[in-house]
């Protein structure tokens, strides 16, 4: 009977998950049946390496979303380029910038960029990144050459061939430049406008025949400082509008020069008898 015990013992540990115990190192025999039961604390073993929390584990209160990337900046202040220029060109299409474009990030084009961004719940850095840059160009249409260089700046394309000797006026009716020569040298250089299409500015080789340092029009009655007359009422001369509005408006055939340091500085050195060439 006693035999009979212990087989059954056996077969209910077996059937239990129970396991027999074999005599300890120390030769002393422990209890004949060991039952595991299961248990809700977690193992040490079960701790992934690292120390890190277990799957599935409770966020600590330190625990915080990773914060989004700022956009890249892509212009600020102190960038200069044709970039720049067209940004400032844009602006002054929504109406956030009304001077230039000078292809310079100013003072002017950073209030008026943090002015757009907050108009539209970005944040007001004064800094074109790229998400202010997408939704600018979304609200605008690709600026023209003369919208990118409204008040002048753009560079004067190749010189004439009739401008190669003597003293010249060479005004070149493609790049709106004047370039003041001397026996083919470049001594100044600088942005012009030319009449509308209904008093177009003549072409062809001129020469001064007359200089007025304060005239005023008398088919006009508009100023024409520093007129320097080469072809009937038709002068170089300062013009205030141009210097105001840039290429947005137009003379009566004149060449309009919005600098008006520049074509001082012109007209002391201009004599009359130099050569004036008009040319696309």
């Amino acid at each position: 009977m006693g035999r009979a015990f212990v087989v059954g013992l056996a077969v209910l540990a077996a059937l239990t998950g129970c396991t027999v115990q074999t005599p300890d190192g120390e030769g002393k025999r422990r209890s004949p049946v060991h039952i595991e039961l299961p248990s809700d604390a977690p193992k040490p073993d079960r701790t992934p390496a690292g120390g890190g929390d277990a799957p599935g584990a409770a966020p600590t209160p330190d625990d915080k979303p990773a914060a989004p990337a700022p956009a890249r900046v892509l212009w600020s202040r102190g960038d200069t380029g044709r970039d720049v220029r067209e940004l400032q060109a844009r602006l002054r299409q929504v109406a956030w910038l009304f001077e230039g474009p000078t292809g310079t990030y100013g003072e002017q084009t950073e209030r008026a960029v943090s002015g757009f961004q907050g108009k539209r719940g970005l944040p007001r850095t004064g800094k074109t990144d790229a998400v202010t840059w997408q939704r600018l160009v979304r609200m605008t249409r690709e600026p023209g050459r003369w919208d990118l260089y409204l008040m002048g700046g753009q560079r004067a394309d190749p010189p004439d061939a009739r401008c190669r000797t003597g003293r010249v006026l060479c005004i070149d009716k493609t790049s709106r430049t004047l370039r003041w020569m001397i026996g083919g040298r470049t001594v100044s250089t600088m942005a012009v406008r030319f009449g509308s299409q209904g008093t177009p500015t003549r072409e062809g080789v001129f020469s001064v025949y007359w200089k007025s340092r304060d005239h005023v029009s008398t088919l006009y009655d508009s100023p024409m400082p520093y007129a320097m007359f080469f072809s009937g009422g038709q002068a170089v001369h300062f013009s205030a509008d141009f210097a105001a509005r840039g290429y947005a408006g137009g003379s009566h055939g004149c060449v309009n020069v919005r600098d008006e340091a520049a074509i001082a500085e012109l007209y002391a050195q201009v004599r009359n008898g130099d050569k004036v060439v008009v040319s696309w």
